[in-house]
């Protein structure tokens, strides 16, 4: 079997190709033929050295990836051959707030998904829905989960509540999609008329266009008559304006802060989360409990993930290095 392997610090360019004999699975063990993976951001971050959690050196890359069941070992029995799963990014991770006795994750401290076979243990796959196909699966992992967390995992969303979402990253598409599918109204910001279309599209009720309205949070007062929203899903770390927007009593989630920071966002001060009292909370993806839930409304709701471009798994560093000129709208897959 071939995978690819990262060089701590050494980016793209670093990814190592290496053969190995098929591995087989222990005692509780299942052994999976990846279908497809799914990239993303932090790909790049653990491969540019600059991800927060501990990085291996010479670990299989990539924490997203779904295929079918090839092989089990003893005692396995949740999990059959020819089931259709998905890896769990952080694999001790099964229920309950996250901890670091949960940091191990795929791709970066442990071997990933960037692989034609993977052995991950029973507890650490969930099926997939049977509606999708592996390429859309694989937009779950990571992404999809992140968004749901980010919607559910704090105060909960409630049908008829507002939700706003920041950009077209991919967190911020699936969270249209998914508080569509519990039935809120959904607010997007965005910079290209284009773009505005497609998340209205997606289900968004209203989208602001960012650039036109450097304070946008004026506007997403205006367009709720001065409430705010009820939830701020948040991946840009625009904190300040984020908190701004709530309602009384709201809830923002921040997933990252790297673009804030590029735009020198305005800092958050302790009196302009005083004028909400809205709730800020930090997520880390979700965990295993978190994916069923969310797995089982994706079915329900015959819900499909955007997908912006799909590459060869043999053509993984152009796939990298497309997704690195942040052109794309929606998941950019690798197909095996």
């Amino acid at each position: 079997m071939k995978s690819y392997h990262l060089t701590a610090g050494g980016g793209i360019e670093g990814l190592q190709v290496r053969n190995h004999p098929d591995p087989t699975p222990g005692p509780g063990q299942v052994l999976v033929s990846i279908r497809a993976n799914g990239l993303s951001l932090r790909e790049l971050k653990v491969l540019d050295g600059q991800y927060p959690l501990p990085i291996t050196d010479g670990v299989v890359a990539g924490c997203e990836g779904v295929g079918e069941v090839v092989a089990v070992g003893t005692g396995v029995r949740r999990t059959k051959v020819g089931d259709r799963v998905a890896a769990t990014v952080f694999p001790h991770w099964l229920d309950g707030p996250f901890t670091l006795l949960y940091a191990d994750q795929l791709g970066s401290s442990l071997d990933g998904m960037f692989t034609e076979l993977a052995v991950l243990d029973e507890l650490a796959v969930v099926a997939i829905p049977e509606h999708l196909s592996y390429d859309e699966a694989a937009a779950l992992p990571l992404i999809a989960l992140t968004a749901w967390n980010a919607l559910t995992g704090g105060r909960g969303l409630q049908a008829g509540e507002s939700v706003l979402t920041l950009g077209t990253g991919a967190v911020s598409l699936a969270a249209v999609q998914l508080a569509k599918l519990a039935g809120a109204e959904v607010i997007a910001t965005s910079s290209s008329p284009a773009k505005a279309d497609r998340l209205k599209a997606l289900g968004a009720d209203a989208v602001i266009d960012y650039s036109q309205n450097p304070s946008w949070s004026d506007e997403v007062r205006a367009v709720t008559k001065g409430r705010g929203v009820d939830h701020v899903i948040d991946p840009v770390g625009i904190i300040d304006q984020s908190v701004r927007s709530a309602a009384i009593g709201g809830e923002v989630t921040l997933i990252g802060a790297s673009q804030g920071q590029q735009a020198k966002a305005e800092p958050l001060a302790a009196a302009t989360i005083f004028q909400t009292g809205a709730a800020v909370r930090t997520i880390a993806v979700g965990n295993r409990a978190q994916f069923l839930e969310m797995n089982r409304a994706i079915a329900v709701g015959n819900l499909h993930p955007v997908i912006d471009r799909t590459f060869n798994f043999s053509e993984l560093p152009e796939a990298l290095t497309y997704y690195r000129q942040g052109k794309f709208f929606g998941r950019v897959i690798v197909s095996h």
